[in-house]
């Protein structure tokens, strides 16, 4: 594989940006790992991170780069600092960054990514797991899939939660008020619900919660909201909370998800 650190510009948040790519390199002499590189074009893997995180993360906290190595798919994991991939009630235009601009801008930089939909996945966790499924149900026509883990599926209730702490000046900042954000593009329950309504494609969803997570009670009643809208949706949950431990092993049955292969990619 090859690793790729990208510094450009985003026109739509009008400063400079950051993002890790991973590209498949073929290869068969690097001492534990073997790289695979198919011809043609790469589907891709949009992996978001969480609210304390950047770009980074996944590399640090897990074994991403070895778990796609054989795989032949490209890997994006960009900076979207603590914007809830969300055109902000402040006015940073996460949303537009992450669904329209950042797709175009990878496509350009890296040609060999796959411009369908059945070809690209968003994953994340946490707020990059919320991330994930709001481009699967808000971009359908670029995301043909989405997974979230330990995802904060309905924010609705979450900001609810947190109105009387110190994070609801950040949340409101993001967000505006409950009344606001229920029934908007960024509920997630109501999102879901428009995109049943039309007539676009609808995309495959992946879900896991640890069952003492904060946010379990959560997932499991948005994963029921989607289910009953008629979604195709795979919802794990197993012991766990909200740690690293967990996300290091779920992102391998994402990936065999998407894929659809049965593999070991430890």
């Amino acid at each position: 594989m090859a690793l790729m650190h990208v510094d450009f510009f985003s026109d739509v948040l009008g400063m400079c940006m950051d993002m890790d790519v991973i590209i498949p390199q073929q290869t068969s002499r690097q001492i534990g790992m073997e790289g695979k590189a198919e011809k043609g074009q790469y589907k891709t893997m949009y992996l978001l991170h969480g609210m304390s995180d950047d770009q980074t993360i996944w590399l640090r906290r897990t074994s991403i780069e070895r778990y796609v190595s054989q795989l032949g798919i490209a890997v994006v994991m960009p900076t979207t600092h603590l914007g809830f991939y969300t055109d902000t009630a402040y006015g940073m235009r996460y949303w537009t960054f992450i669904s329209r601009e950042l797709p175009r801008i990878c496509r350009e930089f890296f040609p060999r990514m796959s411009d369908k939909r059945e070809d690209t996945l968003a994953a994340g966790l946490s707020m990059g797991g919320y991330g994930a499924w709001k481009l699967g149900l808000g971009a359908s026509q670029t995301f043909g899939a989405a997974a979230s883990l330990s995802g904060a599926l309905d924010m609705s209730a979450d900001l609810c939660r947190h109105m009387d702490d110190e994070k609801s000046k950040l949340f409101t900042g993001i967000f505006g008020s409950p009344a606001q954000l229920k029934g908007s593009d960024n509920d997630l329950l109501a999102l879901a619900e428009k995109l049943a309504a039309s007539k676009k494609d609808r995309p495959r969803l992946y879900a896991w919660c640890g069952e003492i997570d904060f946010l379990y009670q959560d997932n499991l009643h948005a994963w029921e909201h989607v289910k009953k809208l008629g979604y195709d949706l795979t919802s794990e949950s197993s012991p766990g909370d909200h740690q690293w431990k967990y996300w290091d092993e779920k992102i391998q049955d994402v990936l065999r998800w998407w894929l659809d292969i049965d593999m070991d990619l430890s």
